[in-house]
Formats: C-alpha cells, sequence, structure tokens
C-alpha cells in the first residue's frame, strides 16, 4: 500500500501551534502600545480568519487598520515577530510520526503530502520538521485551486505517484474532506482520530488511529496477506 497524509494535526498539530502563536503576538501588540484587551484582541483575529481563512497572511495587518484606522509599524512587527518566533517553539511532529514516517521509508513505501495549505506554507512546515525530502510527492492547494472532498487533489498525487486508487490509503483528521473525499476516489482510509480538533466528528473510516504508529501495523498486515 502506498500512503497519503494530510498534513496539519496529522503529522504536526497545526491548532496548538497557531493558538500559542496568536497569544504570543497578542501579548507583544499590546505591550508595544495596542489598548485592546486580550479578548477583545482575540475576538477579533478569530473573526478575520473567519472571513479570511486560517492561512491568512495579513491577519495583524487587517486588525490594525480596522482597530486604527493605519498600520501602526512598530505594533505590527512586534506582533509579527513574536508570532513567528512562537510558531517555530511550537511547531513540531506529534509523538511517534517521525519514528513512523522513517520506518515506512525504510521498508520502501511511497509515501505523499495532499494539503489544503497553500503551497509555501506547507513547505515551509515540513522544512521546518525536516520532512522535505521525505515524501515522493506533495500536493497543495495551489497545485491545484481545489480543496478535499473534491477529488482532484486525491487524483492528482495519485497520478503522480503511478498509482491506482485501491493501492493507497489516505490518512487525515477532518472526515469530511480527508476521509469522504479519499473514500469516494476508491482509496483506503485511516482516520488520524489523535489529531481530531473538532471533537463532534461521525468518524466513517476503515481504520482508525488512536496513534500514527498503528500504521505500522496496518503495513504488516497488507503484506502478510
Amino acid at each position: 500500500m502506498i500512503y497519503l497524509f494530510d498534513l496539519d494535526n496529522t503529522l504536526v498539530d497545526f491548532m496548538a501551534m497557531k493558538q500559542l502563536a496568536i497569544d504570543a503576538a497578542i501579548v507583544a501588540m499590546m505591550d508595544a502600545g495596542l489598548e485592546l484587551s486580550k479578548d477583545q484582541m482575540k475576538a477579533h483575529i478569530n473573526s478575520i480568519y473567519d472571513a479570511q481563512g486560517i492561512e491568512y497572511q495579513k491577519v495583524f495587518d487587517e486588525l490594525l487598520q480596522q482597530q486604527l484606522g493605519y498600520l501602526d509599524y512598530r505594533i505590527l512587527s512586534a506582533g509579527i515577530i513574536s508570532y513567528r518566533r512562537a510558531r517555530e517553539a511550537a511547531l513540531k511532529p506529534y509523538p511517534h510520526v517521525t519514528a513512523t514516517i522513517m520506518s515506512l521509508v525504510k521498508s520502501n513505501i511511497k509515501l505523499a503530502i495532499v494539503s489544503d495549505a497553500p503551497a509555501r506554507e506547507a513547505w515551509l512546515r515540513l522544512c521546518h520538521i525536516n520532512f522535505h525530502h521525505t515524501f515522493d510527492v506533495v500536493v497543495t492547494y495551489d497545485d491545484t485551486k481545489e480543496r478535499k472532498p473534491s477529488p482532484v487533489p486525491f487524483r492528482t498525487a495519485l497520478e503522480k505517484l503511478g498509482i491506482e486508487p485501491h493501492e493507497a490509503i489516505m490518512v487525515g483528521d477532518w472526515v469530511e474532506r480527508d476521509m469522504v473525499g479519499a473514500k469516494n476516489v476508491g482509496m483506503h482510509t485511516a482516520f488520524a482520530q489523535y489529531g481530531d480538533s473538532f471533537g463532534n466528528q461521525n468518524i466513517v473510516a476503515d481504520y482508525i488511529l488512536s496513534d500514527i504508529s498503528q500504521l505500522l501495523q496496518i503495513v504488516h498486515n497488507h503484506n502478510t496477506l
């Protein structure tokens, strides 16, 4: 079997990293002179992300424009620097991810990423955790202009790998996008329950993973069939 992985909340704890980085930026901007409470800033930032998407790169610019009517670059720079420092400190793979991925690589199993993240952000995260040489194929939103559960990202990855859908397992944390999308294409599915940030999803998958290392047993089972 060939493994295709979602990136955020499957290989790395994206939501925890994002929250820590935002919290650090809020404190820095308050220290730099922005006269809003933590709760006010967090609510405003969340509303911007809700409108623009979680990967929006100018959230602090928009916050200041809406609150002050102009960009105060002292406050903006303080927020950006603190955000980046906290992000880099917090961005790391889930437990057992590195060991599991390396074991799959040593077994000569092809690996791919299928992510809704923009190409730049996906590659920055992969490089930060030193996975940028690990995957045979990486498909991001910028490569297809389609988001899961559209079949296009999945089929693009399968075509690049040169395999049929039934030869692949999609591993991801979002049932509607990762599991349903992959199943509709004809792939096997493994739900990354350890990265589920929703907590209330109706899980429909061939496998449910409480730990990513369980993939190794799945590999063993398929190899002994």
